[in-house]
């Protein structure tokens, strides 16, 4: 399929799921006490090993209070920005994209690539264990969505249309990251 019919596809199934229906205040995840396994990075920036560590827990009021009212919307209530207009989109410094609600190491800029779909797309996460799966049939499909192991943070999903080597592509909302430029 030549690349240009692949980003009409994937532009036709951006609107349709743009305009489905979002979810509403109160329906966002409730988490669970429990402990998780992550990878961090030390202050030279290399990959810990796995750690166990408590899951970040937090009421819907205090996540209100420590993000914006667009990133409380893509992170707690699983919505999605609009493509070509996040932060991220066109993003070409190198570094690392962490968790925008608890800071965990998602992503390095070495992963990133232009999907043509208009969302920050990377081949493979920073670790596995940073990154939690799970079924998602909203907006009349099945796709895999993707959130950050540590607080259940909602990122985006992954899809099995990547480059290589791994064939995925992790499609994230630049609401759910931040970014630390590395020299």
């Amino acid at each position: 399929m030549g690349s240009s019919v692949m980003v009409v596809l994937l532009s036709l199934i951006a609107v349709q799921f743009l305009t489905a229906k979002q979810p509403t205040t109160g329906t966002s995840m409730t988490t669970k006490p429990g402990k998780v396994t992550i990878r961090t990075l030390d202050s030279s920036g290399n990959l810990s090993a796995p750690t166990e560590v408590d899951k970040i827990i937090k009421s819907e009021a205090d996540w209100k209070k420590v993000l914006t009212p667009e990133q409380y919307k893509v992170v707690r209530s699983k919505g999605t920005e609009r493509p070509f207009c996040g932060l991220f989109h066109d993003h070409k410094k190198k570094g690392v994209y962490t968790c925008v609600a608890c800071d965990l190491p998602l992503f390095t800029s070495d992963a990133k690539f232009d999907s043509g779909t208009g969302w920050p797309s990377f081949f493979k996460p920073i670790a596995t264990e940073n990154i939690l799966e799970d079924h998602d049939n909203t907006g009349g499909m099945h796709r895999v969505e993707i959130m950050c192991k540590r607080c259940e943070g909602h990122l985006g999903h992954v899809f099995p249309d990547g480059p290589r080597p791994t064939g995925l592509r992790f499609c994230l909302n630049s609401e759910s990251m931040k970014f630390s430029e590395t020299k």
